[in-house]
């Protein structure tokens, strides 16, 4: 994949293809925004763009070295992901690793790449660092990596991939060329996840709203589990303070990391149902629904549907990247939301 053809996230494209243009490279890039949007696919665009000697600066995404970056074996790209993530990818077995592998980047691994990175390159005029899941370095790691970016190898090209770039320290986002990705546009997410998928026209829709511009969330989505999202709506606004409701709840949606982002990605998308019914809008993604959040929308006040919706979002950050677990996660919103009320 070139970086022409990207879509989606226009903007980013045109930053990087504007340093192309100009020579004007920074020595390490953040490319920040959510899960599943083309961060990792347009890193891969853009190191064939470095790297292409058919096509310098744009890349012809079919020639040996082009090739090469797309199967992640160039000899002068590093790709650096946690264990669990290069686990989950079948680029490694859970045997290569001593103990449970890690979904922290380890300062182990960022020397690694400094050494790797010391190097000259082998083919290529410069060499690549692709970080993947870079919010991920533990705090060791991100000391480790800075001295790196206060003190950048020659002809060295480093891109730092973040779902949540506010857990980087500010000294690392001080000393990066930001790259802003946004959510997809649902038509696109609806078209292609119908392609993927092969869905139909309205459930590849639900889908691509429910996954809020993440193609990758959308293309992991289990569809079975849409036939309950209406259940699942009712039963949360049913919860009230009855004790036994909420732990029936969490414990039943909460039953694996998969099924508790599931429910909050409804949730939140609800939520957002709920706070368009209570100014009068349309464009409700749970159209069944529609009498259901216009009740809620009038028993809730605004501040407390932006309260709910940062609840919602914290336990989903939680469970996707730190590791906690989904049950008491789903346990605590309730609990939070029941004492709001």
């Amino acid at each position: 994949m070139t970086l022409a053809a990207v879509e989606g996230q226009p903007r980013a494209v045109e930053s990087l293809s504007a340093a192309l243009r100009s020579g004007q490279l920074h020595h390490a890039y953040l490319f920040g925004g959510p899960e599943g949007v083309g961060k990792e696919r347009t890193a891969e665009a853009f190191a064939q763009a470095l790297l292409c000697l058919e096509r310098p600066g744009e890349g012809c995404g079919s020639c040996a070295a082009c090739s090469r970056v797309a199967r992640r074996n160039h000899p002068d790209v590093t790709w650096l992901m946690p264990e669990a993530v290069a686990v989950e990818r079948g680029l490694a077995g859970r045997s290569d690793f001593t103990g449970t592998p890690s979904r922290e980047l380890k300062v182990e691994q960022v020397r690694a790449l400094q050494e790797r990175l010391s190097l000259r390159p082998l083919e290529a005029p410069r060499k690549l660092a692709i970080v993947v899941a870079a919010e991920s370095l533990n705090t060791q790691a991100q000391n480790a990596f800075l001295k790196t970016l206060e003190e950048p190898p020659p002809d060295t090209v480093m891109v730092l991939l973040a779902s949540a770039p506010d857990r980087l320290l500010p000294t690392i986002r001080s000393r990066c060329s930001k790259v802003h990705f946004g959510p997809l546009p649902t038509a696109l997410v609806s078209e292609r996840v119908a392609q993927a998928r092969g869905l139909d026209a309205s459930t590849a829709h639900m889908v691509a709203v429910m996954a809020a511009g993440s193609l990758g969330r959308a293309l992991e989505m289990d569809v079975k589990g849409l036939a309950r999202r209406a259940e699942l709506i009712r039963r949360f606004e049913e919860v009230g303070s009855e004790t036994r409701r909420l732990l029936r709840f969490a414990e039943e949606f909460g039953g694996s990391r998969q099924d508790a982002e599931d429910a909050l990605a409804v949730l939140q998308l609800w939520t957002r149902d709920v706070a368009l019914a209570k100014v009068g809008a349309e464009g409700l993604a749970n159209t069944d629904l529609a009498e259901l959040a216009r009740e809620v929308a009038e028993r809730t006040t605004e501040p407390a549907l932006h309260r709910r919706s940062a609840r919602i979002e914290s336990a989903l950050t939680a469970i996707t990247t730190r590791n906690a677990s989904p049950r008491l996660q789903l346990e605590r919103l309730l609990v939070e939301l029941m004492e709001e009320r």
